[in-house]
């Protein structure tokens, strides 16, 4: 009989609420090595399903293994107690954890959960979770498992994947798959096309977890894995899209040789976007509707702060490119806590003078950035579940509450610039044309705005009672010191691949 596994994906966070709700491609992707290893594998998404589902699963499958996917800080305590309950209900079970966030605190997830979990896996999860539930079953030590962590310690050292395409998302392993979407892209497929990030911005954990890498996937296997989507809509989500015009164009042949129509959304930087504008244009014939940049900051300034290694004159021609294109670009902006009244109108000032769809994130520094290391000790929150970069965590030099009037005025101001009666004719078009396709995840959104973003909400989760408390790091560095490489990768630069 073959090993039954559970794979399960927390809740949604608080901006996810709202503006989109993307399918679990990691854990989808661990589901298709795990099955090429001959597990019977499920998957249940608590983005879609209910706690009450999950246990209703748990009683019925009774997996063998069950593994829990933590990409963000701020479900690490729903992932402890769903694993506190799942061993309960299944003591002789495999119940570990993994995922982007869960690679930076490992030993804490391990402690938090006090014998619930029996490890936690380190960095890429494809290669690992089949010898795990294998090793498990036959008695073995978890800790010959390179990037395994247990009660008893690390085992070797995480290792890449040399063939990220190896094991494409399970895409059937998912259920209610018209329930993801990203604004009007309603339903809406992922897809990866390359890992990593070759940039270091201080802010950010994605070159951290990758060890500084960046590897391609085949255009062949990019070809046959947008073929198997069903979904109209299709977000890219690679940190930063088409770095290498090559890879770009190669992908690009394959999509038109396979006849593959798709409208897409995606991720890169300014200075990709002008270097590679010819990639982009391709790829607006190929159905590129909108592009996310994320520019962080609107003075040189902020972006030095950020190490954005980019200038305002870069950013500020990139936006220039995508409206020549006729792209629908959003762009973000980090919210420092030291902002005042002042800083939150030239914002927002500036937010309503040009096309682009606003969003803001508050500066939020976690395991895996440099700043955390430089701004931890300053935390006035160690509440795992407000580490979602909307939530300060830091001191804010307005009153708590001022700043948060400021977050959610300048939120809604930017809601009625493409929500208003400018933009009301577009909106009901496309809300119709969704809604008689049976679509109904952006037309919700519409309505949900008030109701999330709000400063009482926010305000009562700092009063929640906390459960589990995040570790802080065992050295404090001060502004401008970089940490020993050893205390910030997942996967050391360079390191050996599987």
């Amino acid at each position: 009989m073959a090993t039954k596994v559970l794979l399960v994906h927390p809740s949604p966070l608080l901006f996810s609420e709202i503006y989109l709700r993307l399918e679990p491609l990691g854990l989808e992707c661990v589901a298709s090595a795990l099955a090429s290893a001959g597990c019977d594998v499920r998957l249940v998404d608590l983005q879609t399903s209910t706690h009450e589902e999950l246990r209703a699963e748990l009683r019925s499958f009774r997996p063998d293994a069950v593994g829990f996917s933590v990409n963000y800080l701020a479900n690490v305590p729903e992932v402890i107690d769903l694993a506190i309950e799942t061993k309960k209900l299944l003591p002789d079970a495999c119940v570990f954890a993994g995922g982007h966030s869960a690679s930076f605190i490992a030993e804490e997830m391990l402690a938090h959960a006090n014998g619930a979990l029996d490890c936690v896996v380190r960095g890429e999860g494809e290669g690992v979770a089949p010898l795990v539930v294998e090793t498990f079953g036959r008695g073995g030590d978890l800790l010959t498992i390179p990037g395994v962590v247990t009660a008893a310690g690390r085992g070797p050292e995480p290792q890449l994947l040399r063939n990220p395409e190896k094991h494409l998302p399970l895409r059937r392993a998912l259920r209610r798959r018209r329930k993801y979407f990203i604004g009007e892209l309603d339903p809406c497929a992922s897809v990866e096309l390359t890992r990593g990030c070759p940039w270091d911005c201080n802010f950010c954990s994605a070159w951290t977890f990758y060890g500084r890498s960046y590897r391609k996937f085949t255009p062949e296997a990019a070809g046959e894995d947008l073929a198997s989507i069903a979904e109209p809509n299709v977000f890219i989500v690679d940190d930063v899209a088409f770095i290498r015009p090559e890879h770009g164009m190669a992908i690009a042949d394959e999509v038109e040789r396979r006849g593959i129509k798709k409208r897409y959304y995606l991720e890169t930087r300014a200075d990709v976007l002008l270097r590679n504008r010819e990639v982009f244009e391709r790829w607006t014939r190929l159905g590129l509707r909108y592009m996310f940049l994320g520019i962080e900051a609107i003075d040189e300034d902020g972006l030095k702060r950020f190490r954005k290694r980019v200038v305002l004159n870069d950013n500020e021609r990139a936006l220039e490119v995508a409206r020549a294109l006729g792209l629908v670009v959003a762009v973000n902006i980090i919210a420092d806590p030291s902002w005042d009244r002042r800083r939150f109108e030239i914002v927002r000032q500036w937010a309503l003078e040009v096309p682009e769809i606003v969003h803001l994130t508050i500066a939020t520094p976690y395991p895996g950035t440099e700043i955390w290391h430089t701004e931890s000790r300053q935390l006035t929150t160690r509440d795992y579940r407000l580490f979602d970069v909307q939530h300060a965590v830091l001191p804010t030099t307005l009153p708590l509450e001022e700043f948060y009037g400021e977050i959610v005025k300048t939120q809604q101001v930017l809601a009625r610039k493409h929500m208003g009666w400018r933009a009301a004719y577009d909106v009901l078009g496309i809300t119709t044309r969704l809604l008689l396709r049976g679509q109904t995840n952006f037309f919700r959104m519409l309505f949900k705005f008030s109701s999330v973003y709000s400063v009482e909400r926010l305000l009562a989760d700092h009063q929640k009672p906390v459960r589990y408390s995040i570790g802080l790091p065992s050295a404090r560095l001060e502004s401008g010191q970089r940490p020993r490489p050893s205390t910030l990768y997942v996967h050391q630069p360079a390191a050996a691949a599987m």
